[in-house]
Order: C-alpha cells, then sequence, then structure tokens
C-alpha cells in the first residue's frame, strides 16, 4: 500500500456550525455543504495544500456509514491535526483568529523543547488542532 491520505474527515454533531469556523473563522475556501439531497450526504470539503482535503461529515453520517455505534466514546488526545506555519508571528495571529472564531485555547503559544513555537485549541467541535512554527521542518522543505 503507498503510504498516502486524500482526505482528513472530522465527524461533527453541528455541520453549519463548523463550516461556519472554519470558512469564515480561519477564511478557508469551500463551496459550502453539498450533498444535502441524500439521505446521510450533507458534507462540506476544505482544499488544502498537496491536493489534501479536509471533510466535515455529521456524526451520525459517518456513522451510518460504517455501522459503527454513533455513540462511539470520544477524546480530543485521540488525534491532533497539525497546522505548520512560517514564524512565530503567524502562530500568534491564527491562535487569536481561532479563538475569535469561536475555538477554546487549551494551551497557549510559547516555546517548545525542540526549539519552535507552538500552540493549542480546539475548534468548536472538541477536535485539537496544533499551531506551530517548527524550524526544523522549514530546513526539511
Amino acid at each position: 500500500m503507498e503510504p498516502r491520505i486524500t482526505v482528513i474527515t472530522l465527524g461533527v454533531d453541528d455541520l453549519e456550525r463548523a463550516v461556519a469556523f472554519y470558512r469564515d473563522g480561519l477564511g478557508w475556501p469551500t463551496q459550502g455543504i453539498i450533498g444535502t439531497e441524500f439521505e446521510n450526504g450533507a458534507v462540506a470539503f476544505f482544499s488544502l495544500q498537496g491536493g489534501l482535503r479536509l471533510a466535515l461529515w455529521p456524526r451520525r453520517s459517518l456513522a451510518a456509514d460504517t455501522g459503527l455505534p454513533p455513540q462511539q466514546p470520544t477524546s480530543a488526545l485521540e488525534v491532533s491535526l497539525g497546522h505548520n506555519v512560517d514564524s512565530r508571528d503567524a502562530v500568534d495571529t491564527l491562535m487569536r483568529r481561532a479563538a475569535q472564531a469561536g475555538a477554546r485555547t487549551v494551551k497557549p503559544a510559547q516555546d517548545t523543547f525542540y526549539g519552535g513555537y507552538a500552540g493549542y485549541f480546539l475548534d468548536p467541535e472538541g477536535h485539537l488542532w496544533e499551531v506551530v512554527f517548527n524550524p526544523g521542518l522549514a530546513a526539511l522543505g
């Protein structure tokens, strides 16, 4: 199997609120919610770098599609999504923007043990994001 990820899907309880956070709050482009004509089909996609897409899909729809029970226990520590930026100032700017859009700051941006600068927030649906300037990753290109 070739290691390739093309879509990251986040299960959400309130699709409209989640779309508003990423579209209006963070400024990510999207065509909005599509697929509403299909049962369990409503979804929103956001184009990311390198052809990667972020999908927001109601948890109840994800449960229906997979056959898993809809009330699985969830924890923000199951997955962390990293958003790498090119400066400390960019970390601070994105952390502020996320908070203004409704995110909850988990850990304010600060120096890291590896020489970077990072902070964490939870989006309105409880997904954990790290905003990070990592000079080591920048050097890898």
